[in-house]
């Protein structure tokens, strides 16, 4: 697979799957030992990204995520950008505010014969809290 056509079906993921709530999009894209080492999901492969997903999307139902930048090289992408939803169901056993939120991540993936295999996620979770209300926001100098 060229990678062109990875980046289109990363990018695919996170439009369709994530965004357009089309979770069989997963089971076209990721191989069935994928695994998020960052986010843990209760089983690997598609299945287990549809799970992660729905904890996000059980939070914050508005769920939508904006990707900027798509970079391949070879068999490994990384993805950069944000996420942007309102608090309004438990995540992670922090009660909901009601308070919307943007936070940027970025991301690596591996693909192996066309698929997703791994992934490690880095979500700026500080800020994520702090808008949320969880943690004090510094104070303005």
């Amino acid at each position: 697979m060229t990678a062109e056509e990875l980046k289109r079906n990363l990018r695919r993921g996170f439009e369709e799957g994530m965004n357009g709530r089309n979770f069989a999009v997963f089971d076209e894209f990721l191989a069935p030992n994928y695994v998020n080492h960052t986010l843990p999901a209760p089983m690997p492969g598609p299945e287990g990204m549809k799970a992660v997903v729905g904890m996000f999307l059980a939070a914050f139902p508005d769920f939508h995520v904006v990707v900027e930048d798509v970079l391949c090289d070879g068999n490994l992408l990384c993805t950069r950008g944000y996420f942007t939803g309102t608090h309004n169901g438990d995540f992670q056993g922090i009660p909901p505010p009601g308070k919307s939120f943007k936070a940027g991540y970025i991301d690596v993936w591996r693909a192996e014969n066309g698929k997703f295999a791994e992934n490690w996620v880095q979500l700026d979770m500080l800020s994520l809290m702090q808008q949320l209300g969880v943690i004090p926001a510094p104070q303005a100098a």
